[in-house]
């Protein structure tokens, strides 16, 4: 083997292992944990594969930041984003497009829970009895674990989380953020509705330690975000096949991996309110 086929061989060991250029990829933000997202998302593969007639892959990521960056040096030609990831991920990459949204992405929303030690009522507002407990959120890059709940805690406090909490962390994905809260680790933390519902229906939440004390307001979310090169690369029209495609998911069990009752038409115009909230709290330049 000569230098330059040697030193191939070892760049190639040291790439990630992403498809074949002739594979549509698709990630998705790691929301819960891993386990539960490659089983959720393989069987999405299969289903895309079959509708498209191109081999689809789904890659894992680690972060809400690795999955932005995966979509900006076309590792991934789509992404399931939450609304902050794919207004970060949009302006990264020219002529990218929100696809479809679930139906709920429309009116989605946070709950704030609590800890029973932290002796917090349900209300209609945030209490000053948040003052000077122990919170966390969920990714720093999550809309619904932290973009919109620290825009709602500076609208009603005037003031930044870590002036009104004794401690402020950041768990990683809204599983981690129920798990921390329902320990006792954190007193209060903001979570995603959708994933408290789901973990509420499959018994894993012991409402003997753990509640929800607020609901926000609702704010749209996630969303199917697709580069805009993919014509070029698949094929004319590829993109709106695509949209259809999702558009026209209605098998239960796959919609269940989302969890969500159908997808509808998004674009990115929907994300202004997002852009705009991320700008306000200095999360946007």
């Amino acid at each position: 083997m000569s230098f330059l086929s040697r030193a191939m061989a070892v760049v190639m060991l040291a790439l990630p292992t992403f498809a074949l250029a002739d594979t549509f990829v698709f990630t998705a933000i790691p929301d819960a944990d891993e386990s539960r997202l490659q089983q959720r998302f393989g069987k999405v593969a299969d289903y895309l594969s079959e509708q498209l007639n191109v081999d689809v892959q789904y890659i894992p990521v680690k972060s809400y930041a690795a999955a932005i960056t995966a979509f900006r040096n076309d590792q991934v030609q789509l992404a399931w984003f939450g609304g902050l990831s794919g207004v970060q991920a949009r302006r990264l990459v020219p002529d990218s497009e929100a696809l479809a949204q679930g139906y709920e992405d429309q009116f989605f929303k946070s709950y704030f829970i609590a800890h029973e030690s932290a002796g917090m009522e349900a209300g209609e507002s945030l209490s000053d009895a948040l003052k000077g407990k122990t919170f966390t959120f969920g990714s720093k890059g999550s809309t619904s674990g932290r973009l919109m709940p620290e825009f709602y805690l500076r609208e009603q406090f005037g003031a930044a989380p870590e002036e009104i909490f004794s401690r402020v962390g950041f768990s990683g994905d809204h599983s981690r953020t129920i798990a921390q809260v329902q320990s006792g680790a954190y007193q209060i933390g903001a979570v995603n509705f959708a994933v408290w519902e789901k973990e509420l229906e499959e018994g894993k939440i012991d409402t003997n330690k753990v509640k929800v004390i607020w609901t926000t307001p609702t704010y749209p979310d996630y969303q199917w975000t697709i580069r805009g090169d993919v014509d070029a690369r698949f094929g004319a029209g590829f993109k709106e096949k695509v949209r259809q495609v999702l558009l026209n998911m209605n098998d239960p069990d796959l919609l269940a991996s989302f969890p969500r009752k159908s997808f509808v038409p998004a674009s990115n115009d929907d994300y202004g309110p997002i852009e705009s909230t991320a700008k306000a709290i200095g999360l946007l330049d």
